[in-house]
Parts: C-alpha cells; structure tokens; sequence
C-alpha cells in the first residue's frame, strides 16, 4: 500500500492514466445524457404543476414526493437488479442515465415550478388578455421572465448530479469512482490507494466547482440587479 507522497503510487496513476481517463468520458457522457432526460421531465413536470388543472398538479406532486423521498441508490438497484431478474437489464450505463435523469427531473420539476410562481400573477393575465394559450404564455410570456430565478438552483442541480453519477457504483458501473476503485484493488495496479482517491476528487472538483462559483456569481449578480432596481423605483 502505498502513501500519499509515494513516487511508487503516483507513477502507477501516469502509466494508467486511461483509466481515469475512461472513467471521466463515462461520468461526463452519463451525465450529459441524463441532463437531457431531467430537463425535459422537469419542464413537464414542473408545467403540469402550475396549470391549474387538479389532475395534472397532483401528478406533478405524486412523482417528485415519490422521487425525492426515496434514495437514489435504491431506485438506480431498482432498475439494475430489478430489471435484471426480470429478464430485462438496461445496462449499467443506460440504467445510470434513467436513475440520474428520474431523479434529478423531480428537482428540476421543482425549481421550474418555483421560477414560474414567482412570475407576477398579473403578467398571467396580460399575456391572457392577448389572447395567448397556456403554451404560448408560457414559452413567449413567462418563462423569459422566470429564467432569471430558475437558472442559478438549476446549476446546483447540475453539480449535484455530476456528483451523484459517483452512485453507479452500486451496480459495478464504468464511471470515474468505479474505475478508481477497480484501479486501487487490481492485480497490477492496486494499493495506490490515496494517490488514486486524490485524483478522482481532483478531478470532480474541477468539473463542480466552476459550475457552483458560476452558480453564486449569477445569483449574487441577480440580487445586486433587483437591489438597484428597487432603489431607481424608489428614487
């Protein structure tokens, strides 16, 4: 087992640098594919929940209660073991796209559903009173306005995603925490135990913490921005 300054340790990391390589295309391609399928379950969901329609509001409901009150590591064996014993596997990266996107549909369901409640009611009735569907209000009228709110949560749900691609772990998943595991306990290459981990974090960490600092700027920039306007209305 080699230590944190070990020469031993950090040459194995070079020799078979791929690996983490690998495992970084696997968690990027992961999340990326899961992004898409949570915005697109979140801008339904979060439309269906502020409608107006009894029906589609408790819909909304039922699945982000459902999904955010129960752990993401047990929906992803869900559909990877599950499914498996059914006959049916997914696949584990295909099962880490499903679980992620599900899972992180229900937040972006809610912070749209937030952007859009902060919008002023009397914007509804202006973009109404034109003769604008719900659609239509929506896309043209409502959701412009909103972005301004949804945005800076939005982009802590993405962090929090790429974090949590880290869970396909549980199914022996290709992704960067899975293959440095199977870097730290193989034949060839294990031991190098606080060498590998430092570089897996190193690694999440830059793909995190410009998108949080992004995240802050923009909120902090959103205030400053409604502060000033505040005081010119006041003036």
């Amino acid at each position: 087992m080699s230590g944190i300054f070990s020469a031993r340790g950090w040459d194995k990391i070079w020799t078979y640098r791929g690996t983490f390589l690998l495992g970084l295309w696997n968690t990027v391609e992961t999340a990326f594919a899961a992004l898409l399928l949570a915005l697109l379950l979140g801008v339904v969901f979060g439309l269906m929940a502020t409608s107006g329609k009894k029906a589609l509001v408790r819909i909304s409901r039922i699945y982000v209660e459902l999904i955010q009150n129960t752990p993401l590591l047990l929906q992803m064996c869900f559909l990877y073991y599950a499914l498996a014993f059914s006959g049916h596997s997914l696949g584990i990266i295909l099962t880490g796209i499903l679980a992620l996107g599900v899972y992180t549909g229900a937040y972006m369901a809610e912070v749209i559903r937030a952007g859009i409640e902060s919008v002023p009611k009397g914007q509804f009735e202006a973009a109404q009173s034109q003769g604008f569907g719900y659609l239509g209000r929506m896309y043209y009228i409502i959701l412009p306005q909103s972005f301004k709110v949804i945005l800076p949560p939005m982009v802590n749900t993405i962090v929090n995603m790429i974090k949590n691609t880290s869970c396909l772990y549980i199914v022996g998943g290709a992704d960067l925490l899975s293959l440095t595991y199977s870097f730290v306990t193989g034949e060839n290459t294990g031991g190098s135990y606080a060498p590998a981990y430092i570089v897996c974090g190193t690694i999440f960490f830059l793909m995190c913490f410009p998108l949080s600092t992004l995240a802050t700027m923009w909120e902090a920039a959103l205030k400053k921005r409604e502060r000033k306007a505040v005081t010119l209305k006041e003036a």
